[in-house]
């Protein structure tokens, strides 16, 4: 609970603090759907839900920053953020909290709270070399992370996004494998140049998805890109090949806003850890450490009740 706390706090350092708000991804939309499990889905896991004809979604789009007005084209409003409940039978739930980058800046919390630190203590006055830029020199993988492109997509409709955290997939007959889902568009990625990003709304992404709406459907795949052996499996900054093998999980039809769109986003609390049998954490110790930040942070804002 202690670095939980730190990392909060760290949080709001970097971005201040805005009640009811997120600390980071403040600014987003919550949408309704339903899941269709792909036909090999089963071949991976035991979950019930991939057996079922269908299952409610409610699904949360984002923009990165800790600032609930963030522009949409503003860079720190990058990688954007898709969290996915899944409603399962019985009132429970699990879930998938993914960005529009492969990959994480820290393998651990103790690790992650360095890199807010760092980045917090190097302003534009901070000497040289800043904080950030010798945990940048000692943290390769973080630095990789920080320089991977974050372009601006044309929708939150038209951007992949990469799950943080690998899981540990078991099937009927109790054989692992472990996976990490990726959440693609149904239809090519598009993305805007800097150009085409001039002159764009200060909400155009949440403009798109409200008129998307209204015409029909969005549609999402979600497959599970599965590890080989040899890849690491518990290093949220361990990128595996693109040329892994990806199964299908399954596809998402968003309809509609959730009613009372501001008070859902407050009440509503992802969890990284899953909770479905026949999908379990990988042994990844920012599994835990997420979901500890998730709860406290959910706690705060709902205790808060803004508007």
């Amino acid at each position: 609970m202690a670095l939980s706390n730190e990392l909060l706090k760290a949080l709001d350092d970097l971005n201040g603090v805005h009640p009811g708000f997120r600390p980071v991804h403040a600014k987003g939309i919550l949408l309704s759907g339903q899941f269709s499990p792909s036909p090999e889905a089963t071949s991976l896991t035991r979950a019930a839900f991939v057996s079922a004809g269908s299952t409610p979604v409610t699904v949360r789009f984002s923009d990165a920053a800790g600032l609930p007005a963030v522009a949409d084209a503003d860079p720190s409003a990058s990688p954007r953020g898709i969290a996915i409940r899944f409603h399962l039978a019985g009132d429970g739930h699990t879930d998938i909290v993914a960005h529009s980058v492969n990959g994480f800046p820290a393998r651990t919390g103790e690790e992650f709270l360095e890199f807010l630190r760092a980045a917090h203590q190097s302003g534009p006055d901070a000497p040289k070399p800043s904080p950030i830029e010798v945990f940048l020199g000692a943290h390769p993988k973080a630095l990789a992370f920080v320089q991977a492109p974050k372009p601006t997509p044309a929708s939150f409709a038209t951007a992949s996004y990469f799950a943080v955290n690998a899981f540990r997939f078991v099937d009927e007959k109790g054989t692992a494998r472990y996976g990490r889902f990726q959440i693609h568009p149904d239809g090519p990625t598009q993305y805007l140049d800097d150009e085409a990003v001039k002159g764009k709304g200060e909400n155009f992404l949440f403009d798109d998805m409200a008129e998307r709406i209204a015409r029909g459907p969005v549609r999402l795949r979600i497959t599970v890109q599965m590890a080989e052996p040899g890849d690491t499996v518990d290093d949220a900054t361990s990128i595996w090949p693109d040329s892994r093998a990806q199964i299908e999980f399954g596809t998402i039809a968003l309809t509609a806003a959730v009613a009372d769109n501001e008070s859902a986003q407050r009440q509503i609390i992802f969890d990284p850890v899953p909770r479905a049998d026949g999908i379990e954490p990988s042994g990844d110790p920012l599994t835990q450490t997420r979901d500890a930040v998730y709860l406290l942070s959910g706690s705060r804002r709902n205790s808060a009740g803004a508007d």
